[in-house]
């Protein structure tokens, strides 16, 4: 009899024991979940279980591990498996869709709007919708002035992305906003936010901060020996041509990216021109002499196309992404200017200059 009653007991407290044991989440939840300690320490596994203080997971190099929620910043579930790249996590964001000059045909998403500060100013870009993309971009003096436009258009092919943009530009108060300039493109990008290349193909054009007012054409009379108007008076118009750019991003690391941007333009501009006639020559003076009587000069115009100007712009770089929402890149950019002359008065020899950027991405 003492038996059967130590047996009973024994299998009471085994039955109370068991109820009391936290059930193993894994076999319910098979998520998997990125864990960001504050030192910034990241864990991928499994959640185990969660009583309030410390969280169980289990990884696929370390096994189980016990973390305090106090030293626990972020818990991520994780989408889509393919943000794993090589044992870490890979999170997209909106730099995807930025190289360092140009963009590519892919969307910001919808609340992932970003800042971008670049050593000669700041930019920041917004998700209008899920296809609209609106940003403004300038320097640290606020001038010259951006506004950039994007709107992409997706396809059935998951990799395969189209989209329209426009970039309007104004000099802001340097020249009293006199100046002005705009690039219209168009893009093409084949690949996902971790691979892709995009072809570009658009028309830019800017207006010269130094046009000068042109003489009306005529005959001109003074009293003075010294005046005549061949200082180069000029109106040179507008610089305009097509635009090329082929670009791409390659990840090596789940937090480093290799990126490339280029860019070819070809530009021509009208040139207007003041013709001088017959300069300081003597009427009315009797005598003729220099310290008596009219001068008189003519003025005409005459028009040139004589710009022929190529610019091409190769900018290599890696990005680092060590958070979420924030981004490192650097870029060590060569610029090439070559073309025959700059007006038919000046001489334009081809030349090169390194253009060195770093940029900081920071999302919100």
């Amino acid at each position: 009899m003492r038996d059967i009653l130590v047996l009973f007991f024994v299998g009471i407290c085994s039955f109370q024991l068991k109820a009391q044991v936290p059930v193993n989440s894994s076999s319910t939840d098979t998520n998997t979940y990125v864990i960001t300690k504050s030192d910034g320490t990241e864990y991928i596994g499994k959640l185990i279980s969660d009583d309030g203080r410390e969280v169980l997971i289990i990884t696929e190099t370390l096994g189980k591990i016990f973390i305090p929620k106090s030293d626990i910043k972020s818990i991520v579930k994780v989408t889509d498996n393919k943000s794993i790249v090589r044992g870490e996590y890979y999170a997209s964001g909106p730099f995807t869709t930025r190289h360092a000059f140009t963009t590519n045909a892919l969307p910001i998403a919808r609340g992932e709007n970003y800042a971008m500060v670049n050593l000669y100013g700041p930019e920041v870009h917004f998700a209008v919708t899920d296809h609209l993309n609106v940003g403004i971009m300038s320097t640290w003096i606020a001038s010259p002035l951006a506004l950039a436009l994007k709107y992409t258009f997706p396809t059935k092919y998951e990799k395969l992305n189209f989209s329209i943009g426009t970039l309007l530009g104004t000099s802001g108060y340097i020249a009293n906003f006199k100046g002005y300039g705009g690039l219209h493109f168009a893009n093409v990008t084949y690949g996902d936010r971790k691979n892709n290349v995009t072809f570009s193909a658009g028309y830019g054009y800017t207006s010269s901060l130094g046009t000068k007012s042109l003489i009306t054409p005529g005959t001109y009379t003074s009293t003075s020996a010294g005046f005549n108007y061949s200082y180069g008076i000029y109106s040179p118009g507008i610089t305009k041509g097509p635009v090329l750019s082929l670009a791409g991003v390659v990840k090596v690391g789940a937090k480093v990216s290799f990126v490339f941007d280029s860019m070819f333009g070809a530009f021509g501009r009208t040139a207007t021109k003041n013709e001088i006639g017959a300069t300081n020559t003597i009427i009315e003076a009797t005598p003729p002499d220099y310290n008596n009587g009219l001068y008189q000069q003519t003025v005409g115009v005459t028009k040139s196309n004589s710009l022929k100007l190529y610019a091409l712009f190769l900018m290599p770089g890696m990005r680092f992404q060590t958070k979420e929402n924030r981004a490192f890149q650097i870029s060590l950019a060569g610029v090439t200017f070559f073309g025959p002359a700059l007006e038919n008065w000046v001489d334009l020899k081809s030349f090169s200059f390194p253009f060195p950027m770093c940029s900081w991405f920071y999302k919100f």
